[in-house]
């Protein structure tokens, strides 16, 4: 039997105005979005920590840390293939789960294009990937519409 891997990723960021909101590559409509170095989109951040912890690689920070300048306005979705890249050789993705917690809004209508966004970036099939979204009962800096986190698990195994 192959070896197997499990990674977990965690990622929040407040909300800015004046930014473009982008959770897995999509562009959702709302009067605020994410603080970041990169596009903020903490979706595809948990997921690189998760692929980078499963293969015991580091983390985000130490791949794209705020300390790069190249990586700033970075769309985050190409530093998630740009991480794939460096360890692909090595792993396959059996799959990947993610949830979204996010007060608002609401992200049920875009969730299965942010499933194709993070396939296509890693050449995975969408069946591979879930996505998932939650609310925080109107609990904490998330519940108070004040930031966005998400939580991602991925299972490698070796080539």
């Amino acid at each position: 039997m192959k070896q197997q891997r499990i990674g977990l990723g965690y990622d929040i960021h407040p909300f800015e105005r004046g930014k473009q909101l982008t959770l897995g590559g999509v562009k959702i409509p709302f009067h605020m979005g994410l603080e970041g170095h990169s596009d903020g989109d903490c979706l595809s951040h948990s997921i690189i920590d998760a692929l980078l912890g499963a293969a015991a690689a580091g983390d985000i920070g130490n791949m794209f840390g705020v300390d790069r300048p190249e990586y700033k306005n970075a769309v985050s979705l190409a530093l998630l293939e740009k991480a794939w890249d460096t360890l692909k050789k090595t792993y396959r993705i059996a799959n990947i789960d993610t949830v979204i917690i996010c007060q608002e809004p609401k992200l049920g209508g875009y969730v299965q294009m942010m499933k194709k966004n993070i396939a296509a970036a890693l050449g995975i099939k969408e069946s591979s990937v879930s996505v998932k979204s939650t609310t925080a009962k109107k609990l904490g800096e998330i519940g108070r519409v004040k930031a966005i986190a998400s939580r991602a698990i991925v299972l490698l195994t070796k080539k």
